[in-house]
This record gives structure tokens, C-alpha cells and sequence, in this order.
């Protein structure tokens, strides 16, 4: 059920909401979520790559070759007719023809924080409420697949899920390929007398929040249920990725963020919707050119071998690879050899789930400064993520104080990224 990721109490609104409309046999919960969202669903899982600092843009997916700011990459030609992408990713290259390219996001924030959350929550930052992270809207709309956690987010932390509830929160990997000690019993306390250990913390729980309607509560239970049913499911051998031949973690690169790519990968096979990979180091005031030639190094060989492995088993038609950063950085190269931030036009990656293949939507003008042709606001992207995985923006969902919120900030889906 759509409401399912919300674990508070009854109000008087949400109790009107989902008693009218009787006439018709349907909610108004139910009449909203049905409008705008009349087209099937092209996605099924998000794997998303969130490139902290501020990615530059002019230097990965829109060069400017012959111009002041081109800087000291050089365009490749890609498997999708005219399309170039910076040398730096010469692997990916070859798999362009499955993968999409914006390249006129047109952002309205400089600094970090605030960058942060409106690119991840489509949401301008405000002081009196807080917005749930994309992954949390998804895992809030599409059901459960599967026992493993339907968000989990990789070497580093997932936005919140705020309003949503405790079981939209992500699940957190620090290292991937390594097991979490906290699903597995203490040394020294064997499965008998681990289990008999939770049912009496169950029955302990069950008599301490009776009656008791508090939200922190209840979250918490929320969260010793999830952690138990994930300790007892096989599906955990996903996380084990000691049993992937040597030749594969080599193929994808074998890096906190070649891992994190693999593991996403054997997440999603599983039933994961939302996967969030978490990279930073984008942040180039200074020595931008050898910076973003190493991660060219490390995120090159992870993504196309993500990409064209989707692709090979099929996964890649239901499954959306994402990649984004806060904001772009400055055409003009600082005198450090760096470049700063820039968030009048940047550029974002996307693959699968209905994307359309060698596709680039917009552009920005010759010297990389300002978005060209067909400027894309940062919420028509989160309304394109939602188009393509059956959800409606513009459903609403009330906080528990009842306020009505739209599940994206007033965006509209991209057409040109579907075929």
C-alpha cells in the first residue's frame, strides 16, 4: 500500500482521506495516487550514484573542445552516433548507446547543504520542515520485494526519510563486501540461545510500549523487526561478495566504489529498489585535472561493466542507473587549477528503465556557462524518475501534522528521455 512506509499515528485528515470518496468505491488517496500515473511502469529498481562535491561537468559529460574551458581532457566519440563524453571514461564510452545524458540542469544553489538536498529531495531547503531523499519516496510508493531492506545505501549515508517513517529509512553499508556484525549473534552465543535472547527483548518491548503512542517507540520496534527478519533471511548471501570469481571484482575494479557498483548490482537481482552508491572528492578548488583523472580510473571500468552486465541478463530494461552531483563547476579555470562551484548548468547520467539509449537531452551554451536549449529545473528530473517507475509527483502525503506534501516539488517528467 502506498502508506505503508508511514509508521505514526492516525490523523484526523489522513482518517477523512481515506474514508471519502465512497461514492466511488475509491479513496481520495486512492484518486490521487491514480492521477498522472495512468502509464505502466518502465522501472522496477534505482540504482543511483551520488557523486558528493559537485561533479564537474564540462570535464565528464559536456566537453567544450577549441573553447577557453575546455581544460585538459579531450571528447571521445561514444556507441552512440554523435554523442562525445570526456576521455576519462573510455570504457563507458562503449556503452553509450544504452545510456542518456542531461546536459542543461539548470540548478538555483551554490553551496554544498543546500545543493544537497534540493537535488536529492527536489525540495529547496527551508527552516520548518524537512523532505524525505529520493530512495524513501520510492521505497514509500512501490511495494516490498523480497526480504533484504528495499532502500540501502552504500559507503556513506542516504538523505532521510523524515515524514515518511522509520521504514523508508535506508539500510547502511559502510564497506561493500564486508558482513554487518550487528546481523549476526555475539562470539560465544550460539542460534538457540540468540533467538530465545529476542523473544524475550520482543516480549519486553511488546509490554513497555503498550499502550503508548509514541512515534520514537514505535520507529524503533520498526527497526528491531527489520534487523531480525534480515539476520534470518538467505537473501543476505547478496552481500557476500567473497564468492564472486576474482576475475569479475577485477573487471568492475576492486575499490570501495567498484564494489559498491558490483554489490548494487547483485542488490537489485535480489528484489533491492533503491540502491545509493556515495562517492565524494568532487569538490576541485584545486588540482582539478589529475583529481578527476583518478576517478575517471575508479568509476570507468565500475559503470560500463554495470551498464553492459544489466544489459547482457536484462535487468538494464528494469532497472535505472542514475548519477548526480549537487552542482557542475566553474567554466573559468581558478588559478589553483581548479575549478569552483557552478550551479547555472550541470549535467546528469542515466541509464535503463525506459531510458532512451544514446540519447542527450539539452545543452548548454558554447563555453559551458548557462543551459542553451531546453533547460531542465532540478524537479522535472525527479518527476522523470517517477514517471519512469509508475509513480505520480504530484500524489500528496501528509506529515504527521497532517500537511498535505507533493512527493516532488512541482516537477514534470523530461519526454525526451523515453522512447
Amino acid at each position: 500500500m502506498a502508506m505503508s512506509c508511514n509508521d505514526y499515528r492516525l490523523t484526523r485528515r489522513r482518517m477523512l482521506a481515506t474514508t471519502g470518496a465512497s461514492m466511488l468505491g475509491m479513496s481520495v488517496q486512492q484518486l490521487l495516487a491514480a492521477q498522472g500515473s495512468s502509464h505502466a511502469a518502465t522501472a522496477e529498481h534505482v540504482i543511483l550514484f551520488w557523486n558528493g562535491g559537485g561533479m564537474t561537468h564540462l570535464d565528464t559529460w559536456d566537453p567544450k573542445p577549441g573553447r577557453p574551458t575546455q581544460g585538459e581532457f579531450e571528447p571521445i566519440e561514444t556507441s552512440a552516433q554523435g554523442v562525445q563524453i570526456s576521455e576519462i571514461f573510455p570504457q563507458l564510452a562503449k556503452q553509450m548507446h544504452h545510456c542518456a545524458v542531461v546536459r542543461s540542469i539548470a540548478g538555483t544553489q551554490g553551496a554544498h547543504g543546500q545543493a544537497t538536498y534540493n537535488l536529492q529531495t527536489s525540495y529547496r531547503q527551508t527552516a520548518n520542515i524537512r523532505h524525505p531523499g529520493f530512495g524513501s519516496v520510492v521505497v514509500h510508493e512501490r511495494d516490498r520485494m523480497g526480504d533484504l531492506p528495499g532502500y540501502i545505501s552504500i559507503s556513506g549515508r542516504a538523505p532521510r526519510a523524515h515524514y515518511l517513517g522509520q521504514k523508508c529509512e535506508a539500510y547502511f553499508v559502510a564497506n561493500p563486501g564486508d558482513k554487518d556484525p550487528y546481523l549476526a549473534f555475539p562470539e560465544g552465543i550460539g542460534q538457540v540461545r540468540g533467538n530465545k535472547r529476542l523473544d524475550v527483548l520482543a516480549r519486553f518491548n511488546r509490554r513497555f510500549n503498550a499502550g503508548s503512542g509514541d512515534k520514537k517507540l514505535a520507529s524503533n520496534q520498526t527497526a528491531v523487526k527489520e534487523a531480525v527478519k534480515l539476520m534470518r533471511s538467505p537473501a543476505l548471501k547478496a552481500f557476500e561478495l567473497d564468492k564472486v570469481p576474482t576475475t569479475t571484482i577485477n573487471r568492475y575494479g576492486d575499490t570501495a566504489f567498484g564494489r559498491g557498483a558490483l554489490l548494487a548490482k547483485r542488490l537489485v537481482e535480489t528484489g533491492v529498489r533503491f540502491v545509493q552508491i556515495n562517492r565524494g572528492g568532487f569538490d576541485t578548488h584545486s588540482n582539478n585535472f589529475p583529481a578527476m583523472q583518478n576517478h575517471g580510473d575508479v568509476m570507468d571500468p565500475a559503470l560500463a561493466s554495470l551498464v553492459e552486465d544489466l544489459a547482457e541478463t536484462g535487468m538494464l530494461k528494469k532497472t535505472m542507473v542514475i548519477m548526480l552531483s549537487e552542482f557542475g563547476r566553474t567554466p573559468r579555470i581558478n588559478p589553483n587549477a581548479g575549478r569552483d562551484h557552478w550551479p547555472n548548468v550541470f549535467s546528469g547520467f542515466m541509464a535503463g528503465g525506459g531510458i532512451k539509449g544514446g540519447t542527450v537531452v539539452g545543452s548548454s551554451d558554447k563555453d559551458g556557462m548557462e543551459p542553451d536549449k531546453r533547460p531542465v529545473p532540478v524537479a522535472d528530473l525527479h518527476a522523470s524518475f517517477c514517471h519512469a517507475l509508475g509513480i505520480d509527483p504530484n500524489r500528496e502525503v501528509q506529515t504527521p501534522l497532517g500537511r498535505p506534501m507533493k512527493l516532488v516539488d512541482n516537477g514534470n517528467p523530461v519526454s525526451e528521455l523515453f522512447g
